[in-house]
C-alpha cells in the first residue's frame, strides 16, 4: 500500500514539475516567469491564409515593415519590391515611409497567386491607383527584384540605392534566397 502511494506521489510530482513555469532571467537581471515549452515544431512553418475567389482584398492597412502589411487580418508581402529588415540600416525610415503612404487610406491588394512563408503576396494600390512598391522604390528606400516583378519597377529607383540597400553585411536578404522560400499557391 505504502509503494503505491509514493508512486502515485512520484508521477503527481512528475507531472506537477513539468507542468510549472519556469523561472528565466532577461537582460537586466530581473527575474521573470515563462510558460512551459511545448511542441513548437509543428507549427514553425505556418500555412499561407485563405485566399479569396476574386484575389483582391480591400481595407485599411496596418504596417509590419518595409514590404509587409496586413489588410483584413491577412499578412501581405508587396510583390516585386524588397525593403530592408527592421534591424538593417534603413529599415525603420522603410516602415515609417511604408505608413505616411498608406495611413488613412483604404488600401487595395491584387494578390498574384504566391506565398512568402505565412504572408501572401501581391501588388498594393491606393485609391487614387498609385502603386504602394512603385512609391517605396522612388523614395528609395526599397528595391526591385527583376526575378519576381520582371524589371517593374527598375527604372523607378534612384540613383545610388542598390548601392545604398546592397545585399551583404547592410543590405537585406539575398535574391537567390527569396527564390528558394517563395511558394506558388494558385496559378492565374
Amino acid at each position: 500500500m505504502e509503494v503505491v502511494i509514493l508512486v502515485g506521489f512520484a508521477a503527481l510530482l512528475v507531472i506537477g514539475v513539468s507542468r510549472t513555469p519556469r523561472r528565466t532571467h532577461s537582460r537586466r537581471g530581473e527575474a521573470r516567469i515563462s510558460a512551459p515549452s511545448r511542441n513548437v515544431r509543428a507549427d514553425w512553418r505556418k500555412s499561407p491564409p485563405s485566399v479569396p475567389a476574386n484575389r483582391v482584398l480591400k481595407g485599411r492597412a496596418y504596417v509590419i515593415d518595409g514590404d509587409t502589411i496586413v489588410v483584413r487580418k491577412s499578412k501581405i508581402r508587396l510583390a516585386g519590391i524588397d525593403a530592408p529588415e527592421l534591424n538593417m540600416p534603413w529599415g525603420q525610415k522603410a516602415k515609417w515611409a511604408m505608413v505616411e503612404i498608406c495611413k488613412g487610406q483604404e488600401i487595395t491588394i491584387k494578390l498574384n497567386g504566391e506565398t512568402s512563408y505565412d504572408r501572401l503576396v501581391g501588388i498594393g494600390y491606393l485609391p487614387n491607383g498609385q502603386d504602394i512598391g512603385a512609391e517605396l522604390v522612388k523614395r528609395g528606400l526599397a528595391l526591385d527584384l527583376p526575378f519576381f516583378s520582371n524589371g517593374r519597377y527598375r527604372h523607378l529607383e534612384p540613383v545610388g540605392a542598390r548601392k545604398r540597400l546592397r545585399n551583404g553585411a547592410y543590405g537585406h536578404a539575398s535574391i537567390s534566397f527569396r527564390r528558394e522560400t517563395t511558394v506558388v499557391a494558385f496559378r492565374k
